[in-house]
């Protein structure tokens, strides 16, 4: 049975990821921080009793701060691939935490390399790198593209990438760089703009909201579903030599165009319901990324199945149920028309 190890297991990614693995026959351990609050909804219908028979999926309390923790944790769980997905990921936030961002984001990963090292064991890992790296570099960016960041987040998302990169030219480890552009879902968290947006609509729709405040709609960026850059992720992990790869859809939308799909699904003029408030615009903003995925899709033979209006509905219907209200029914056609059964 192979046995992989997930930090940052409840977000968005980490949830699809645990999916799919199960769905693989995988063993999955996750990586989890001790909160006085549950955090866990997106996993819990993943969680068995470990008393239970036959039990895949384990849940192990620790923190990327703490490099002794990650050596004995990967040395007791001997996984066979380990999916780095943990990270303070909040490009706006990480101008007002800039050195928790660093040590998380950036040190983190070198805390887990070292733990690699360290342990002795023979694993895979994936690096969760980010399109956010490429900053204001010409569109569209590929593996090639000089790297000019425009954040703290992003600052320490490069520092992470090279050590990646110096890890494995330098002691042979087996580990990739997987530079994923924006992917959403129902399970994005509710701070980032576009669950933000398709939230937002279904309060206005329900009458619990009459505004939605919102930073810069001229920023443009490559938005894809997430659960199918998970499946990504494994593909990487899968070849025979270890390689970085840029991952996304190649095409390039505004928050102004994701506001108009969103809103006019719901028959609504967002023009009536959205004001700008300067506190939600960067120090330095990054207008436009776009990726080429040439090398992905010619080497992991791999490409994006959902449209950017289908991306949408599916968020859309998925948060009008979140509420109470009826969905408007295409997101469920479109998850049919797609999707196999771990998607779902």
């Amino acid at each position: 049975m192979t046995c992989a190890l997930v930090t940052g297991i409840t977000g968005q990614d980490g949830s699809y990821l645990s999916e799919l693995l199960l769905s693989k026959g995988y063993e999955v351990h996750g990586l989890i921080r001790r909160a006085s609050t549950f955090n866990t909804d997106r996993i819990d219908h993943l969680y068995r009793d470990p008393h239970e028979p036959a039990v895949k999926f384990f849940l192990h309390y620790g923190d990327l701060s703490n490099s002794e923790h990650l050596t004995s944790l990967i040395y007791y769980i001997q996984p066979n691939e380990i999916y780095h997905l943990g990270a303070q990921s909040h490009v706006r936030v990480s101008f007002e935490i800039p050195e928790y961002t660093g040590d998380i984001t950036g040190l983190g990963t070198t805390r887990l390399l070292e733990a690699i090292r360290r342990s002795g064991i023979s694993t895979r890992l994936y690096q969760a790198s980010s399109s956010e790296m490429f900053g204001d570099a010409p569109a569209p960016q590929n593996e090639r593209t000089p790297f000019r960041p425009r954040s703290p987040y992003a600052v320490a998302k490069v520092y992470a990438y090279w050590m990646t990169v110096n890890c494995r030219a330098g002691y042979q480890m087996w580990a990739c760089n997987g530079i994923l552009f924006n992917h959403e879902s129902p399970r994005r968290g509710e701070t980032f703009v576009t669950r933000k947006i398709t939230m937002g609509l279904a309060n206005i729709l329900a009458g619990k909201q009459q505004k939605l405040y919102l930073g810069n709609l001229e920023a443009k960026r490559d938005w894809g579903y997430a659960p199918e850059y998970v499946e990504a992720m494994w593909l990487m992990l899968q070849q025979d030599e270890p390689g970085d790869y840029v991952i996304g859809t190649g095409e390039a939308h505004s928050v102004r165009e994701f506001l108009e799909e969103a809103f006019s699904y719901a028959k609504l003029d967002w023009q009536d319901y959205v004001e700008i408030d300067p506190r939600y615009f960067r120090p330095t903003e990054v207008q436009c990324l776009v990726a080429d995925t040439s090398k992905a899709r010619k080497q992991l033979a791999w490409e994006p199945r959902v449209t950017f209006p289908e991306l949408v509905r599916i968020m859309v219907d998925a948060d009008l149920g979140a509420v109470g209200l009826k969905a408007i029914g295409e997101g469920e056609k479109i998850l049919a028309k797609n999707f196999v059964a771990w998607h779902r």
